[in-house]
């Protein structure tokens, strides 16, 4: 299978691009860092430096690799959780138009499916709350799957020392849970506490 990543530089990304090529798919995985694309070569992937808000090369990327599945695996959060609130407009126009201009490059390349990350637990913040549910709505509506992963903790992340309270789920495991993702019904899975498992609309 040919699977494009966006956002393969990512905490999930790195740990399930060589999980993808272990297991024989071909694997595109898109950063927008010149300075990440060695790394994501070393991990096996063909690397694609693009940035998602740039529409004509994101649907030019996506379409010469021809990918049976797309990815969405893009954030655009600090490296301490302190700054989450200064970089609140910046993630929540990746959720709103990052996806938007991903969708739209993955039905002109024809993929067969979408699957893109989103989170399980209630943010503070009734912008975050709707950009969020923008969304997953987008992706849903566009016959893709949606992965609420709970907080990640692990190497990387904002919780490299203490489990934040559930729902949680370990990025290694994570990253792990994502692959099944491929051949889920249409709709959200769950991704915590190292389960996937199919959820309900809201």
């Amino acid at each position: 299978m040919r699977i494009f990543i966006a956002g393969a530089s990512g905490v999930i990304g790195v740990r399930l691009v060589p999980l993808l090529v272990a297991d024989g798919h071909t694997v595109a995985g898109m950063t927008r860092s010149p300075q990440k694309a060695g790394m994501l070569a070393e991990l096996g992937a063909q690397p694609v430096v693009c940035d998602v808000f740039d529409v004509d090369a994101l649907a030019q990327a996506v379409t010469a690799f021809g990918p049976d599945v797309v990815l969405h695996q893009l954030t655009d959060l600090p490296d301490r959780a302190a700054d989450l609130p200064a970089f609140a407009e910046r993630s929540n126009r990746m959720l709103a138009d990052g996806t938007r201009h991903l969708l739209a490059a993955a039905a002109a390349a024809h993929a067969a499916r979408v699957i893109a990350q989103s989170i399980s637990w209630e943010l503070p913040g009734e912008n975050g709350r709707a950009a969020y549910a923008e969304h997953e709505r987008a992706v849903l509506g566009a016959d893709g799957v949606v992965i609420r992963y709970g907080q990640l903790y692990g190497p990387g992340t904002y919780y490299e020392e203490e489990p934040p309270p559930p729902p949680r789920v370990h990025v290694d495991d994570a990253a792990r849970q994502t692959e099944p993702a491929l051949d889920v019904p249409l709709g959200v899975t769950l991704v915590v506490d190292d389960r996937a498992t199919p959820a309900s609309h809201d």
